[in-house]
């Protein structure tokens, strides 16, 4: 076993793990998350604690290893899974359904406290939801269906539709700004949506040309909304910048299979993590000797291709971000795998502070406390 890695085994294949928000005063580590299984006869939900109270005693659990707080059932599998607050949990269903889970912090128990049966279907048929991304209280589901939808969670109906926003599955979401969103889908296209425009069209629509491989996932850089990384079906990381063109502005090689998620990390955007069909789990860093260290640089296992970046008109230099400098002779990337090799999918991971946890087909949670970052 790697060093510093806890692995729980969990009789059941996880889809997703994500970790509850600590508050940003706060400079603990994260100590609770959230699991969501799939193709299992029964799914669930489950919360985790790795916290130093935990309720351990057993001769056969180590110190660390997560413990299980509360469970619920959930109908369908669980093919997303976000929390809206530290007391929320939003979950997207196989059958279509977008499901408000509340963790009972007192009596340690998980109830469901809104639902949303049929968001997404077809016309004699459940359609699934495919993504969700939240802004408290906004939540935004994407689908099979090719549907949006905006949810408010204090409210019963849907506050608005785009009906049909694709022709094709729409795999991920994320928020570029409040008013602003961003799709993926599977013939490799990303469209940009923004809800103060009443029309159904995109308002902007940026794709690799010509190879249509499907996106599976998206993730906005924390600090500048205008630079997204996604992965898809080819096992490509790519990076864009939705201002400069429609064209991705890097792309590596990083996986051998389906990349399921990639992550900026949260408070350190030079890190970023993926992982893969392929059983890895690949932390990517860029490091360098200038103030702006470069992530166009192949380390080993990457080739890149890359166009030079251009400095907005009279930007400042320092401000543009490491995954955009064209200079690549300037820093280096660095690639590290994060898991021991094994051979199931790595569906889902998630990392906060030093905290990483993530799951996989081969029915376990492996979480590291201490990601160098």
């Amino acid at each position: 076993m790697m060093e510093g890695i806890n692995a729980k085994y969990v009789s059941q294949k996880i889809s997703k793990t994500r970790w509850r928000p600590v508050s940003s005063s706060s400079l603990q580590q994260p100590d609770i998350f959230a699991t969501g299984s799939w193709d299992n006869e029964n799914n669930k939900i489950s919360i985790w604690s790795i916290g130093e109270n935990g309720i351990s005693g057993l001769d056969d659990e180590f110190e660390g290893d997560p413990q299980l707080v509360c469970e619920h059932k959930h109908n369908g599998d669980v093919l997303d899974l976000q929390f809206l607050d530290e007391d929320r949990i939003v979950t997207a269903s196989s059958t279509g359904a977008v499901i408000i889970f509340r963790h009972h912090h007192n009596s340690q128990t998980l109830s469901v406290s809104q639902l949303w049966e049929r968001a997404h279907h077809y016309p004699c048929d459940n359609a699934p939801c495919t993504g969700i991304v939240c802004n408290s209280p906004e939540i935004v589901t994407v689908g099979e269906d090719g549907r949006i939808i905006l949810f408010r969670a204090d409210q019963e109906g849907v506050l608005r539709t785009i009906e049909n926003a694709d022709s094709s599955t729409i795999h991920d979401v994320t928020f570029l700004r409040t008013t602003e969103i961003l799709t993926v889908n599977s013939i490799g296209q990303l469209k940009i949506w923004d809800f103060r425009q009443q029309g159904n069209e995109p308002s902007q629509i940026l794709s690799l040309t010509g190879d249509r491989v499907p996106l599976h996932c998206v993730d906005r850089h924390p600090n500048q909304q205008h630079i997204v990384a996604t992965g898809g079906q080819d096992g490509m990381l790519c990076i864009w910048d939705v201002r400069q063109g429609n064209m991705p502005f890097s792309l590596m090689e990083a996986h051998s299979a389906e990349m399921w998620e990639v992550h900026f990390h949260p408070s350190n955007p030079d890190h970023l993590f993926s992982c893969s069909e392929d059983g890895s789990l690949l932390h990517w860093e860029t490091s360098s000797n200038s103030d702006t260290p470069s992530f166009l640089q192949g380390g080993r296992n990457t080739s890149i291709v890359s166009r030079s970046a251009t400095a907005p008109a009279g930007g400042n230099q320092s401000l543009i971000s490491s995954w955009l400098t064209g200079d690549s002779s300037k820093g280096r990337l660095e690639t590290t795998h994060m898991l021991p090799s094994q051979t199931l999918s790595v569906n889902s991971l998630d990392v906060l502070g030093q905290c990483l946890v993530c799951g996989t087909d081969g029915e376990a949670i492996y979480v590291n406390k201490r990601v160098p970052i």
